[in-house]
């Protein structure tokens, strides 16, 4: 934090849970900040970080020899296998700087940005302020691209320098004229391609955080949503051709149900009352209320906040990351925020504390919440100034875990200590026609309680990249009837009587 309170300072950290070395259990990576004004990693304490998992409840840093360290003002991660060698490569955000690692499958990874074509360069502005990123296979050949969020025109050089009442504060994005995103298209051979301009992205300029990618109208190919930050949202409807075209407005997911733009933090794109419609939840700002849009079907989305619960259960909180998983297995899935204010001083400037802490909502069914934040445990209650969040099985005992950035503090490792006798399974995708991760590939789940759905994406929320296994809660049910997947190749797989309760590997089929 500087005394000239530049607006970046806010907007770090990261965490990717990913597997890195295939063995089985999921390792942690963080993004962190450089040295002001000079926005260059001057010493090791500026590094990116990469924790190895050491299956004990223990990681160790690997940093140095992964050969992680990054460069620049690192600010989000996107973890995906790019090239479909069975490893799992990194994409790291940041101020001028985006890196595209690729990890060797030794232990060690290369920065390969130069090669790959994926700096960050936005044509006529120059180098992006990339704030997050996230592979998905747009065009369904096979191979992941990347989707980059970029957020203000912003130079450090001559950046607006802001106060209240006579006490330096961060400046509103609302001060800053907003940018395009990218999407880079990936050409098989190790070299990505700008297609920003072909597919019809980079002619909407808005200011973006976190994004979230699902086939919403379910006609087979993957969408984007991009949280906005005081601006409207965009859902960008994939065409099937190469292009897309922002359809939040009609689609009734731009602003809330009182007409406003908000502060757009983070998204979560998953169907969260089994009925087979991926919805979407989205983080904000203290006053705003963190919107829940229905998906209605027919490309219509209305906003349930209210009727949900979570009008009042958000109104007095600003969050971050988010994540829409079933923590506690009953087929259901809940919420989880990271919480904070955006300004360090906010108890003197707005009249509320700065550090807050996490919440947990439980989802109750037919699409009302409750928050359980204070069942959570006691160490739970504790305020901070939290940011990115990831969310992914560590120990491999069924119950998904969170592992959540702290402002200039150390990170968060929630284990989840849900006491109940539900039952689960984990899902590890192995494509073949599709891309290596499976992401995209959609999965119906079918007990004797009924069915659900989820699909296959890291990402998830704020700048963050989350296990890319699929999970499901079964509640009482210790054997799955069905189990169906519907990949991003359009092949469809059906495996019927499985036992719960195990990481189950699923490569897809020759058909």
């Amino acid at each position: 934090m500087s005394p000239k309170r530049y607006t970046f300072e806010t907007m770090v950290g990261g965490v990717a849970l990913f597997d890195y070395d295939n063995d089985g259990f999921l390792d942690i990576f963080f993004t962190n900040g450089a040295a002001i004004p000079s926005l260059e990693k001057t010493d090791s304490s500026f590094w990116n970080r990469l924790f190895h998992n050491n299956r004990d409840g223990t990681f160790t840093d690997v940093t140095e020899k992964a050969g992680l360290a990054g460069i620049g003002y690192s600010m989000g991660v996107a973890a995906g296998d790019y090239d479909n060698d069975g490893f799992v490569d990194l994409y790291v955000t940041g101020l001028n700087r985006n890196q595209l690692f690729h990890n060797n499958g030794d232990g060690t990874f290369s920065d390969v940005t130069d090669k790959a074509g994926v700096g960050g360069i936005i044509p006529k502005l120059g180098k992006a302020w990339s704030v997050g990123a996230g592979w998905l296979d747009y065009n369904n050949d096979g191979l992941l691209d990347l989707f980059v969020t970029n957020y203000l025109n912003y130079n450090i050089s001559n950046a607006k320098l802001c106060a209240q009442e006579g006490l330096p504060a961060y400046c509103s994005p609302v001060d800053f004229l907003g940018t395009p995103n990218i999407l880079y298209r990936n050409n098989g051979d190790g070299t990505f391609t700008d297609v920003s301009e072909q597919s019809g992205i980079s002619k909407y300029v808005g200011k973006g955080m976190g994004m979230a990618f699902a086939d919403y109208d379910n006609d087979g190919f993957i969408d984007i949503f991009v949280a906005n930050d005081t601006f409207e949202n965009y859902l960008f409807h994939n065409k099937g051709d190469g292009t897309f075209t922002n359809v939040a407005l009609p689609a009734g997911v731009a602003y809330n149900a009182f007409g406003n733009a908000i502060a757009g933090m983070a998204a979560d794109f998953k169907d969260i009352d089994n009925d087979g419609k991926p919805d979407i939840f989205e983080t904000a700002m203290f006053g705003e209320g963190f919107p829940l849009y229905k998906n209605l079907g027919d490309g219509q989305f209305a906003d349930t906040t209210a009727a949900s619960g979570l009008a009042a259960l958000t109104s007095r909180s600003t969050a971050w990351g988010v994540g829409a998983f079933d923590f506690d297995n009953d087929g259901l899935k809940d919420l989880f925020t990271t919480n904070s204010d955006i300004l360090d001083n906010a108890m003197r400037l707005a009249h509320r504390p700065y550090p807050l802490p996490n919440r947990v909502f439980r989802n109750k069914g037919d699409l009302k919440f409750e928050d359980v934040s204070t069942k959570a445990g006691t160490s739970f209650q504790v305020p901070a100034p939290h940011r990115g969040a990831a969310f992914g099985d560590l120990n491999n005992d069924g119950k998904i875990d969170a592992v959540v950035t702290v402002l200039n503090g150390a990170p968060e490792v929630w284990m989840n200590r849900s006491q109940n006798q539900n039952h689960w399974i984990i899902l590890k995708l192995v494509g073949v026609k599709s891309n290596r991760d499976g992401l995209g590939t959609k999965v119906k789940v079918t007990t004797s309680a009924g069915s659900q759905y989820n699909a296959a994406t890291t990402t998830v929320g704020y700048n963050s990249a989350s296990d890319k296994r699929v999970h499901f809660g079964l509640g009482s049910a210790a054997v799955i009837d069905a189990i169906e997947l519907t990949w991003p190749s359009g092949i469809k797989q059906v495996l019927k009587n499985v036992k719960a309760d195990q990481v189950l590997v699923v490569t897809e089929s020759a058909q």
